[in-house]
């Protein structure tokens, strides 16, 4: 099992707000900056979590998404965007590019949790299944 936790202000953008062109008459997808930065924040923040060989196999995910409460309870449910798949769409794009795995296709079950926390960041926990 590999346990950590991220401390940072989670990213809000999501890999969902990929952007098209076109370009001689065909669709181009591309970044915005700002999904740009979120990629780079978490690639940055996960580099140290890398494990030394790629996990193989079935693996159990659970991503407790840990964001400022402001004016809301320590341990309140999130209960705004953004939505928890769009999340953790980008977050496990990051963790196969730096190769915590072959492919995200080997997370045959996640759970994902988003709270407003008194401590912001990202826990992340991973288990072969």
């Amino acid at each position: 099992m590999i346990r950590f936790f991220l401390p940072m202000i989670p990213p809000t953008t999501t890999h969902q707000q990929k952007q098209v062109t076109v370009r001689n008459g065909k669709p181009v997808f591309y970044e915005p900056e700002d999904l740009k930065a979120a990629r780079s924040k978490l690639m940055a923040h996960l580099g140290q979590h890398v494990p030394k060989e790629k996990i193989e196999g079935g693996i159990h995910l659970t991503v407790k998404w840990l964001f400022p409460k402001g004016k809301h309870d320590d341990g309140e449910w999130k209960l705004t965007k953004p939505d928890t798949d769009n999340l953790n769409k980008l977050l496990k794009d990051c963790m196969t590019d730096l190769g915590f795995w072959k492919d995200d296709n080997l997370v045959a079950s996640e759970l994902i949790q988003k709270f407003w926390a008194e401590t912001p960041g990202i826990f992340i926990q991973i288990e072969r299944l």
